[in-house]
C-alpha cells in the first residue's frame, strides 16, 4: 500500500470549534510509515506541538518535542510508533485539541494493521519456536569453567610466543 497524505480532522481541519474527536478520526483510519500528516488552521488562533505521550496526557506544552505554526504545516512518519500531537494554545488541549497518531509496525495489504503471530499452546516462548522445530538453549557461560579455560588458553599462547622469540 503506497503512503497517503492525510489531512488531521479531514475537512474539519486542526481546530477547536466544532467538537472534532480527534482520537475517533485517527482511530478511524489505518497508518503507515511515509504516510504525511497535514495539519490545517488558522495560525493566528491554533499551533501544533509534537510531545511526549505524558505531556499528551496532562496538556503539557511547556516541552514540546517539535513547534509547528505555518497553518499548513505538513509532517512524515517515518516509523511505526505513537505520534503525539496536541494545540500549544491556552484550554485548546483540554477541549480536546489533541491526536495520537498510531502507526502499528505491520500492514496488510488492504491497509489493516497485522496482529502479531500467536504461538502454539505447547510453545511457552518465541526461542522455542523454529520452522525446524523446538530450538536448543544456546551456550551459557555462566559457570567459572568457561572463563579459566579460555584464560588458560590465553596465557599458553603466550609461553608459545615467548618461547620462539
Amino acid at each position: 500500500m503506497l503512503p497517503k497524505e492525510r489531512v488531521v480532522g479531514d475537512s474539519a481541519g486542526w481546530a477547536v470549534i466544532g467538537n472534532m474527536d480527534y482520537n475517533k478520526w485517527a482511530s478511524s483510519k489505518s497508518f503507515q510509515p511515509g504516510d504525511t500528516f497535514l495539519f490545517q488552521y488558522n495560525p493566528s488562533y491554533h499551533n501544533v506541538l509534537q510531545v511526549s505521550r505524558s505531556d499528551f496526557h496532562t496538556c503539557d506544552a511547556t516541552s514540546p518535542i517539535a513547534t509547528y505554526a505555518t497553518g499548513n504545516d505538513s509532517i512524515v512518519i517515518r516509523s511505526p510508533g505513537h505520534y503525539y500531537y496536541i494545540c500549544g494554545f491556552m484550554g485548546h488541549c483540554q477541549a480536546g485539541q489533541k491526536v495520537d497518531l498510531r502507526v502499528p509496525r505491520n500492514i496488510g495489504p488492504d491497509g489493516s494493521p497485522i496482529s502479531s503471530p500467536t504461538l502454539p499452546s505447547n510453545v511457552s516462548s518465541i526461542a522455542e519456536a523454529s520452522a525446524y522445530g523446538p530450538m536448543a538453549p544456546g551456550p551459557s557461560h555462566s559457570n567459572g569453567h568457561f572463563v579459566v579455560f579460555h584464560y588458560a588458553l590465553l596465557c599458553f599462547g603466550f609461553g608459545l610466543l615467548f618461547i620462539f622469540i
